[in-house]
């Protein structure tokens, strides 16, 4: 099969295609953080019958190593536990790569759904007020590479493979193995250490409290909207939820949430009072104000309005498709906001720039235009809805047909119910890239069982698409969703299809 894309650049990661790197050596400003010179207190101590350093010469055999590791993202029933989850342990090999979660200013963002969106735009304002900026995002969609970013690049591979290295002969002194996403946050911290970025966002990766990213001390914290996902790991209701995301919470580091729900909130603010953090809520105590509208040139889009007492941001318009966006881009403003009142430059006209530059990968995002292929991580009811609700006000189709495949610990009967809100067509598939697949079948099933309209099941994301690709016409819309993990698979067949080299996708949507 042949897919047309409108442009490509031959030398270019698909990740990040959408951000213009800015040199190092151009910085205008620099918030240099003071290093800490105290020793650690932790003590790690040498396991005996450790291995010898395996050869890591190469970046394939790095690879092999890293995936050796246990990974939680990929195992499907998980003991959610502080024995399986242990800051302890990770904290013990950051003593031994010298501490750099010490040495970096972060930015600390959870939440359900809109985590790499609001990480995607405080970078990206950050980097147009002159700032080197680190991100450290998960998961990646095609190279591992990805999830560790500085100035919109990804870490190379031969820097990639230096840490690699020292993160291997740390673990030799550890009593306990380290998981796949230890190893990650290790490799961020130390290469944004290295690389001197004046700010690094962090996204969590899975909760908050106990998740390895929670080992530093961030100048401001951020949590999303909170949804069902993860139930059987973090609690059944939205409070159980939000207390494990409150557990980023630090004392004296303001917490940003967006208007939760009163449940919720009285979490939030439990939370806040016990850890002594300063808690603040956009939509009310930070005024804030979103509106949808249409123009020729944005065509239907959201603005924002956002008034403290450093900034006065009037009718911005949000860069990235659908209403639910708006309390995203409320909390990257006030992310920044308060890093302005910690020292930050941040010109309301450079702000304004770099939200405007805001591209998200893997998320609305057109990777083909013939057959029109659009992709979008959403992997919970919440952020299927979104985009089935963003899809019908943005995107002009006479019929959609939906490629599904989602992991089997998800809300799927949920799941199905968004789907069938704009699907015309659903064809059922799997990922390969993890055993945490639900089987297609299954899948068909339960939707059958609630929706009158046309599926079936394909055994592959190639066959998926094939099947698809016959099925449409010009106007048609193809929609590949349901995990990160489908949507990198889409996105690489696409790549490997055209003249077999890694292109840039055609584009992100803005309009």
């Amino acid at each position: 099969m042949k897919y047309s894309l409108k442009h490509f650049d031959l030398n270019c990661n698909p990740k990040f295609h959408t951000i213009d790197p800015m040199s190092r050596t151009t910085t205008k400003k620099s918030v240099k953080p003071a290093l800490k010179t105290a020793k650690s207190t932790v003590e790690a101590k040498p396991d005996v019958k450790a291995a010898k350093l395996p050869d890591l010469s190469t970046y394939p055999l790095c690879l092999r190593w890293l995936h050796d590791r246990t990974d939680y993202e990929k195992i499907r029933n998980v003991q959610y536990s502080d024995n399986a989850f242990k800051l302890d342990r990770m904290r013990k090999l950051l003593a031994l790569l010298g501490n750099p979660q010490d040495q970096v200013k972060t930015v600390h963002v959870a939440g359900t759904v809109g985590k790499g969106s609001t990480v995607a735009m405080i970078a990206s304002m950050m980097r147009e007020c002159g700032y080197t900026v680190g991100e450290f995002v998960s998961p990646h969609l095609v190279d591992v590479r990805e999830r560790v970013v500085v100035n919109g690049k990804p870490i190379s591979k031969n820097d990639f493979v230096d840490l690699i290295r020292k993160v291997a002969k740390a673990t030799l002194k550890l009593t306990e193995q380290v998981t796949f996403f230890e190893v990650m946050t290790a490799i961020g911290l130390k290469y944004f250490a290295n690389e001197a970025v004046d700010i690094a966002v962090i996204e969590v990766g899975l909760g908050g409290r106990l998740d390895s990213t929670n080992v530093i001390t961030p100048e401001v914290c951020v949590i999303t909207t909170i949804d069902f996902d993860h139930c059987k790991l973090l609690g059944n209701t939205l409070p159980l939820i939000a207390r494990e995301k409150a557990g980023i919470f630090k004392k004296g580091v303001t917490a940003l949430v967006f208007d939760p729900p009163a449940d919720v909130e009285k979490v939030f603010r439990d939370v806040a009072s016990k850890v002594g953090a300063d808690l603040r809520v956009v939509n009310k105590d930070i005024e804030f104000s979103s509106r949808f509208c249409s123009d020729p040139d944005l065509g239907p889009h959201a603005r924002v309005c956002l008034y403290t007492k450093t900034s006065r941001l009037e009718h911005l318009p949000v860069p990235l498709p659908g209403e639910h966006q708006s309390s995203n881009c409320g909390l990257a403003l006030s992310a920044v906001d308060i890093l302005k009142s910690r020292g930050f430059d941040c010109p309301e006209n450079k702000v304004t720039r770099g939200l405007g530059n805001v591209k998200v990968p893997g998320r609305m995002e057109v990777i083909s235009e013939r057959p029109r292929i659009l992709v979008d991580g959403a992997h919970n009811p919440a952020s299927v809805q979104s985009l089935m609700k963003c899809v019908g006000a943005h995107v002009p189709y006479d019929s959609m047909v939906c490629i599904f495949g989602c992991c089997a610990d998800k809300d799927v009967p949920s799941m199905l119910d968004k789907v069938n809100l704009g699907a015309d067509k659903v064809i059922f598939t799997r990922a390969t890239t993890t055993p945490r697949a639900a089987s297609p079948e299954d899948l068909q099933k339960m939707f059958a069982e609630r929706s009158g309209k046309m599926s079936q099941v394909a055994k592959n994301l190639p066959e998926a698409l094939e099947i698809a690709t016959r099925a449409v016409s010009r106007e048609d819309l193809i929609v590949v969703t349901g995990s990160f993990y489908l949507v990198g698979e889409a996105i690489k067949h696409v790549q490997q299809d055209v003249n077999h080299t890694p292109p840039t996708p055609a584009r992100a949507l803005k309009d």
